[in-house]
């Protein structure tokens, strides 16, 4: 496969679940991909070497995108190796959940929650498009949650993955007339170490998608894959839902 061959793809958080899928599903395609860590570098070390192994192209660096500046300092020294980022994966996320009686008493989480899912997003678009090619990808991440929420305990972490779809929208328009596109993939439950891992919760929540089973990092990244793509040039500020159906 080779549909991304001779493109640059800036992947943030992409250690772990969908974000390493989504790292190893674009280097199969030929992708150069460059992608960030917190504290995981390991893991990191280990996704860049089996990329390599393959006859792939990746490099892993250490940003704490809850860190103002991080991310634009990090892009423009990959767009001084690389020349060009082509693909933005808008990947990292954390989840704080939690009574609304007891969410003063962890603010500290909370704002680092809006920095890492909005701003730091916000950040990568403005720094990755001084160097993106007309034409160039842009996909966010963002969540089944923001149609369906489903459970309590979570008004703040859904409101982040709404306003990224809010903001693919927005950045449609403004970046169309430079053919870049820019879209939203939006997972429900997928099998990775953010679900919950008791027994009964798990089979709750089976119970409640139509397809009866949990969804695939890879099934995710596949979706990602293709918007990075050649075939998705006229499809611009949308939201696509892979949940199973359970928003159905």
């Amino acid at each position: 496969m080779s549909t991304l061959k001779g493109k640059t793809a800036f992947v943030t958080g992409g250690t772990r679940g969908m974000g390493a899928a989504i790292v190893k599903r674009l280097a199969a395609e030929g992708a150069n991909v460059i992608f960030t860590y917190v504290s995981s570098e390991q893991t990191a070390e280990n996704i860049v070497k089996g990329i390599k192994e393959s006859g792939g192209e990746s490099l892993a660096i250490k940003v704490d995108s809850s860190i103002k500046g991080a991310l634009e300092k990090s892009i423009d020294q990959i767009a001084l190796k690389y020349g060009k980022i082509d693909i933005l994966v808008n990947n990292a996320a954390i989840s704080v959940k939690g009574p609304l009686e007891t969410a003063s008493e962890r603010i500290d989480e909370y704002d680092r929650q809006i920095n890492v899912n909005i701003r730091a997003v916000s950040e990568a678009v403005r720094s990755v498009i001084k160097y993106m090619p007309d034409g160039g990808r842009i996909v966010s991440i963002g969540s089944v949650g923001a149609k369906r929420i489903g459970s309590p305990y979570m008004s703040d972490y859904i409101a982040t993955k709404a306003a990224i779809g809010a903001y693919t929208r927005g950045l449609a328009w403004d970046l169309a007339p430079r053919n870049i596109t820019v879209n939203t993939v939006e997972p429900g439950a997928i099998d990775t170490d953010m679900l919950p891992g008791d027994d009964a919760v798990r089979e709750a929540f089976i119970n409640a998608i139509p397809l009866k089973r949990f969804g695939k990092p890879e099934e995710v990244a596949g979706l990602v894959n293709f918007l990075a793509g050649p075939e998705s040039s006229y499809i611009t500020g949308s939201s696509f839902t892979i949940d199973g159906g359970i928003s159905a």
